[in-house]
């Protein structure tokens, strides 16, 4: 399984990205177009994710999954500061714990793609879900810099100066979110009919996008691995330790809920997943002293490139384990 996800297109796709720039080839993708290929991936999963979601009935296991998954947003933060600030300072121990809480919409898109190559259906709830993740993660984040934090900077700058209603919305207003949770409800209120019009255009091209979207990825994510080495060998092996760890987690909270196999690598992608684009734009706001040349590091140099090549099948195998005798 794990040497069938490395020849998956997309896989593929992000270490041609990593490799056109170690060899430093003149390869790139327009900031415009990668904005858009990001848009239209977010678009396409909110759309299916409410298409499934006006499908299944909204009864005590969803509630309770969505709950969970807030819960642990706000949850993983807190052990993961407690860990990193050992070996970082304050803020940005804050700024990289508050990635870890949240989650990558583009690590969940392969994953869904990774269960539609084997056959395995999942829940739209789940998207729901993914929203729900990014703004728990942020606030705690600003907390504990305001808990643990001095009250200013080097330069007499506060380390938090954002007030809360303007984190808040900070954090709903993203474009990100915006784009995820607007095409998630519009996707729930126009049903099967409004799906069958969009298929066209987020069904089929979807694989075709997500590869050119990892394309760039993968570029990005090579030039960011050389800011990780003033951080130290104990960051690096957060970023790579944390993942599995947090998606044990959410396989445990799935078998517990009672989760179909499929949902719960979603559940346990989103939770061993890290954000690298809405929580580092709320910390650039809120947390101004953070240093993104480490923490944006781990969450797209490492953490994401473990999870799509490694942790997916890894994953899955753990849950089949598990799962015994469920399809």
């Amino acid at each position: 399984m794990l040497g069938a996800n490395f020849l998956s297109p997309p896989v593929l796709f992000f270490l041609l990205g990593m490799l056109a720039t170690m060899v430093r080839s003149d390869l790139h993708v327009p900031s415009s177009l990668a904005r858009f290929l990001g848009l239209y991936l977010l678009l396409a999963i909110g759309l299916h994710g409410g298409h499934e979601l006006a499908r299944s009935p909204l009864d005590l296991r969803v509630v309770v999954t969505l709950g969970l998954a807030a819960l642990a947003s706000a949850m993983i933060p807190l052990w993961s500061f407690a860990v990193l600030r050992r070996w970082l300072d304050t803020p940005t121990a804050a700024a990289a714990a508050a990635c870890y809480g949240s989650v990558s919409a583009v690590t969940f898109a392969a994953a869904a793609t990774f269960l539609e190559s084997q056959g395995r259906p999942y829940s739209g709830f789940l998207v729901a879900a993914m929203a729900l993740m990014e703004t728990p993660a942020i606030l705690v984040g600003v907390w504990l810099v305001r808990r643990f934090g001095v009250a200013e900077g080097p330069a007499g700058e506060s380390t938090a100066r954002a007030p809360w209603r303007v984190l808040l919305h900070e954090s709903l207003a993203n474009g990100a979110v915006v784009i995820l949770l607007g095409s998630l409800v519009i996707g729930l209120l126009t049903g099967p009919g409004g799906w069958e019009m969009m298929q066209p255009l987020v069904k089929t091209p979807f694989h075709g996008v997500l590869c050119l979207f990892l394309l760039d990825m993968g570029m990005v994510a090579a030039r960011r691995l050389g800011e990780l080495r003033r951080a130290g060998a104990f960051v690096l092996l957060f970023a790579l330790l944390a993942p599995p760890l947090h998606a044990l987690l959410g396989i445990a909270t799935a078998a517990l809920i009672g989760l179909s196999a499929g949902d719960a690598l979603l559940l346990a992608v989103l939770f061993g997943s890290a954000s690298y684009i809405a929580v580092p734009a709320a910390m650039r706001l809120a947390v101004p002293q953070a240093n993104a040349g480490v923490y944006l590091p781990m969450a797209l140099g490492l953490t994401f490139p473990f999870n799509i090549t490694i942790g997916l099948p890894l994953y899955l195998t753990c849950i089949e384990w598990l799962w015994v005798g469920v399809a």
